[in-house]
Formats: C-alpha cells, sequence, structure tokens
C-alpha cells in the first residue's frame, strides 16, 4: 500500500471590493480576497496540497489565470475537478490538516460547516478534516488585514 504526503499554501490579497470565501462558504466580512476565480485560499491551499502529494505540479499549472474560463469560478469546482485527478491515479484522501491565516473575521463560528463542505467534495468524513485559524497579531500584511494566508497537508492513501 502506498501512502503520499502533500503540502500546499496559498495567499491572497484583500480588498473591500471583494467577497471572503474560505472552505467553500461565503464569509461576512468587510474584506475579501482578490483573485482570479472566488480566491478561496483554504481550497486553493488544499487543492496545491494534493497535487503536489502525486507529483502533479500546482493548482495554476492545472486552472491558470489566463483562462479566462476559469474567471470567478467557484473553488469548489477546482477542488472537485483535483479530487477527480486523485482518483483517476489511484489514491483517495486520508486527511487533511489546514491553518488559515487571518486577523479577522474569527472563523471558529464557520469551521463546523467549512468541514461539511470540504468533507463532502473530499468523499471522507469531517473527523478527517482538521481547520485551524490563527492571526498574526496585528504584525506584518497577514496582521495588518492586507492578505490571507492558508496552509494545508494531506495524506493520499493507494486505493
Amino acid at each position: 500500500m502506498d501512502f503520499r504526503i502533500g503540502f500546499g499554501v496559498d495567499v491572497h490579497r484583500l480588498a473591500d471590493t471583494h467577497e471572503l470565501f474560505i472552505g467553500g462558504k461565503q464569509i461576512p466580512s468587510d474584506l475579501g480576497a482578490v483573485g482570479h476565480s472566488d480566491a478561496d485560499v483554504l481550497i486553493h491551499a488544499i487543492c496545491d496540497a494534493l497535487l503536489g502529494a502525486l507529483n502533479l505540479r500546482d493548482i495554476g499549472y492545472h486552472f491558470p489565470d489566463t483562462d479566462a474560463s476559469f474567471k470567478g469560478i467557484d473553488s469548489k469546482i477546482l477542488l472537485t475537478n483535483v479530487v477527480n485527478i486523485i482518483k483517476s491515479k489511484g489514491f483517495i484522501v486520508q486527511n487533511i490538516d489546514s491553518t488559515v491565516i487571518l486577523e479577522k473575521p474569527k472563523l471558529n463560528p464557520h469551521i463546523a460547516e467549512m468541514q461539511n463542505i470540504l468533507a463532502n467534495i473530499l468523499e471522507i468524513t469531517t473527523d478527517r478534516i482538521s481547520i485551524k485559524a490563527t492571526t498574526h497579531e496585528t504584525v506584518d500584511s497577514f496582521g495588518n488585514r492586507e492578505a490571507i494566508k492558508a496552509y494545508a497537508v494531506c495524506l493520499l492513501k493507494q486505493n
């Protein structure tokens, strides 16, 4: 049996002209993430972790920001496509561990719903998806609410 570990990271600038999507859920906020898609930093980091585990490059390779068909796309669609790629290579997701860095709003009230959304797409149970949130204590671009970042690690198992 073959196991693979993957790591992903994503960063997006924040602006008051955009909505905030994290983990497939729209989060009420005065600032949102800027990107070619809906800029869901958590889903993008998870996509990169899944792809990286199988040496399949990164999200930008598979869904380039130069392709107009991905403009404004819901990142849940991208994650679904990545899961299908993983399955086509004979692997399934075992678990995800992730951290989102965002000064505010607080994410704790939304984590259970994000876990449900992601579990459905990843075809795993919610107890296999860890989502943690932290701030940067008003230090640097993340602490000053200029940007948002997410890290994700995954374990894949050969099916």
